[in-house]
């Protein structure tokens, strides 16, 4: 397994407990009658303002609760175990910021449901994945694309009149703009070769130069040699050699030199 990727507990109880504590509110609400459809968002009010923090928690029917509760599961479980750093973070932000941007461009009604912070799991994984490079992170997102992109659909408006596709396109938009604000230098690649520097020129390099513009490979110029400024000397002397038989050397110098500064 990859060593960036660590399973722990949490991976598996953070989903759990939060999706349990959905069922557990509307249970509360169920049981003893109570209406909390009314501490959700509602646009533009004061009021509505608790609906920020309180919307995610409340959900009109069982079916409403179901439908959410898969996704929550298998998202807030990916996000734990790829992006543990970033998950507490993305969870609570998420959370706010699409409430925040849904109260501001919201209809005239109470927005209710989890499937806000749905969007803003969906499309944080998935821009992430994608920003990292990293190829199991850009596998994650695929995967995510392939199961939920249709859900794309539902940010836009007049496609169902019964659901909050500003909820939705409040969480799109705030996933995209956490994929950018959280860094995950952990999946960054190490570089390695001179050629995967940034401030790599390929003009200046040695090899590089053997190549030209089509990838053919060319000889360089040749290198000319300054000439050298400091006094020279040449000499026209005769130089031989004779050797006798006991291996000594007798040499005969005819020695005639001239020399230039």
């Amino acid at each position: 397994m990859d060593k960036h990727f660590k399973f722990s507990n949490s991976v598996v109880g953070l989903p759990l407990f939060f999706v349990l504590f959905l069922w557990f509110i509307y249970w509360l609400e169920v049981r003893f009658g109570f209406d909390f459809d009314v501490n959700g968002i509602l646009p533009r009010t004061v009021s509505g303002l608790q609906g920020i923090i309180f919307s995610p928690f409340i959900h009109s029917d069982i079916s409403h609760l179901y439908n959410n509760s898969i996704p929550l599961l298998a998202l807030l479980a990916a996000l734990q175990f790829f992006y543990a750093k970033q998950s507490f973070y993305v969870i609570g932000y998420g959370i706010l910021f699409s409430g925040l941007l849904t109260w501001i461009i919201g209809r005239e009604n109470y927005h209710i449901g989890a499937s806000g912070l749905i969007y803003v799991l969906v499309s944080f994984i998935f821009f992430k994945g994608l920003f990292t490079k990293y190829y199991r992170l850009i596998a994650l997102s695929l995967t995510v694309i392939m199961l939920y992109g249709g859900m794309l659909w539902y940010v836009f408006p007049e496609v169902d009149n019964s659901i909050s596709w500003e909820g939705h396109l409040a969480g799109l938009v705030t996933g995209f703009v956490l994929s950018f604000i959280y860094k995950t230098p952990e999946y960054k690649k190490e570089v390695k070769y001179d050629w995967e520097k940034p401030d790599f020129v390929a003009a200046k390099d040695k090899f590089m130069q053997r190549f030209d513009e089509n990838g053919n490979f060319v000889n360089l110029p040749p290198v000319v040699e300054e000439e050298s400024e400091l006094p020279y000397f040449t000499s026209s002397s005769t130089l031989s050699y004779a050797a006798d038989l006991n291996y000594s050397h007798v040499a005969n110098i005819d020695l005639e030199s001239e020399s230039e500064s």
